[in-house]
């Protein structure tokens, strides 16, 4: 565990307020991150046969101060900690002290409005394999991808960095990355996509956020990998003429939490809308999201989208968020710190500065929403092999925190 507690923030009023369906915070600041820019944690779980104590509220404590710009965590079997921060650079947090010296073997990156070096994930089999994966932005300010590349790490510095999936067709400026990884129980592993940016931006003579809704294009989708990159041959759209294989769903904006719960194996999604319409949405296989054919988002400029809330032919949301709350990180809570809170969906938020605490029923419609504050922008939460929440901020002085009950 984490032991070493360096700066702990005041005292919030924890999970005092509920919040209704669609109703949020009501932040000052712009709805999203863009446009244009715009521990020893391998602690036993188990409490043997104590009940675990009932947590009614919990306070943000900082544990590791100085990561600039965090924006992805992972751990790795022994419990060291690895955060990506978006400039370029893998830092490692081991027994709870931050390393000085960045993990050498990072490539560079395009660090440029919301791109950089953005999410991490430890394969499933790394003991075995010893394969990290990353998402990262490539190219140059005018032309720009989302990239998934791979590469081993021998608890020093990263090897045989390869390229296993990028998205192919090029976008200009800096907006709409994407970039959240999750594992599949099969280790198939999710990659979200953005739509490639916002308006006057265009791809093939069109709107660059219609590309979310063209089957041969793999902007605003979530594709689904082999951990080589190759097409898994049960992926949805296998065979379909003009159809890229890799696509798992489609008609998404800009995905920046992303989730598999591992006791039911449902993958969740939170996505940003544009001025208003953020989203929580339950994926399934093959379906179409409706952006931007169908939103709650209207244009910054405050005009339509579109006029339609909702389709026969696609997946609603679970939940709207209007204002934006620029929604970040996302995890299922499956650990013993905070029973009562057993799957329940803690989701970040960028502009609302906080993490909410979403109760679902075992349909997954939302029954509560509560909000926890933080005080800082929110760029992940995640449950640590501790059974704890954690959570980085985005900032130049950004902060690793962990959720302890009051």
């Amino acid at each position: 565990m984490f032991s070493r507690i360096r700066y702990q923030l005041p005292l919030t009023s924890g999970l005092a307020a509920l919040l209704f369906l669609g109703c949020t915070l009501s932040p000052s600041d712009p709805p999203e991150p863009g446009p244009p820019d715009s521990g020893d944690s391998g602690e036993s779980v188990s409490q043997g046969n104590a009940t675990p104590p009932v947590v009614t509220s919990v306070r943000p404590v900082t544990l590791v101060e100085s990561l600039e710009h965090p924006w992805g965590m992972d751990w790795l079997p022994d419990g060291s900690l690895l955060v990506t921060e978006r400039p370029g650079r893998l830092r490692i947090i081991r027994d709870g002290d931050l390393d000085p010296t960045p993990v050498p073997g990072i490539p560079e990156v395009l660090a440029f409005g919301q791109g950089g070096l953005l999410d991490v994930a430890v394969h499933p089999n790394f003991a075995e394999n010893q394969w990290v994966y990353f998402t990262y932005a490539h190219g140059s300010r005018d032309a720009n991808e989302t990239r998934v590349a791979r590469a081993r790490f021998d608890g020093n510095a990263l090897t045989d960095w390869t390229v296993v999936f990028e998205v192919g067709k090029l976008k200009p400026d800096g907006q709409h990355f994407g970039a959240r990884l999750a594992w599949l129980p099969d280790n198939k592993l999710l990659v979200a996509i953005g739509d490639g940016g916002n308006p006057p931006l265009q791809l093939d003579g069109e709107l660059s956020r219609n590309q979310a809704q063209r089957l041969d294009s793999r902007l605003g989708k979530v594709v689904r990998i082999n951990d080589d990159g190759s097409v898994p041959r049960d992926n949805p759209f296998i065979g379909t003429p003009d159809t890229d294989e890799l696509i798992w769903t489609y008609g998404h904006r800009n995905i920046q939490g992303l989730v598999v719960d591992p006791l039911t194996q449902q993958v969740w999604a939170t996505e940003h809308g544009a001025r208003g319409g953020d989203e929580l949405n339950l994926l399934e296989v093959g379906e179409n999201y409706g952006w931007p054919l169908v939103t709650h988002s209207r244009e910054y400029s405050g005009g339509e989208i579109s006029s339609e809330r909702s389709r026969p032919n696609m997946v609603d949301p679970k939940l709207v968020w209007t204002p934006s709350k620029a929604p970040s990180g996302l995890v299922v809570y499956r650990g013993d710190r905070y029973p009562q809170w057993q799957g329940q969906l803690f989701s970040g938020g960028l502009v609302s500065q906080d993490i909410r605490r979403i109760e679902v029923d075992d349909t997954g419609a939302v029954i509560a929403e509560t909000s926890i504050a933080i005080g800082q922008r929110v760029r992940d939460v995640r449950q640590g092999p501790d059974g704890w929440l954690y959570v980085l901020t985005d900032d130049a002085n950004g902060r690793l925190i962990r959720l302890d009950p009051e």
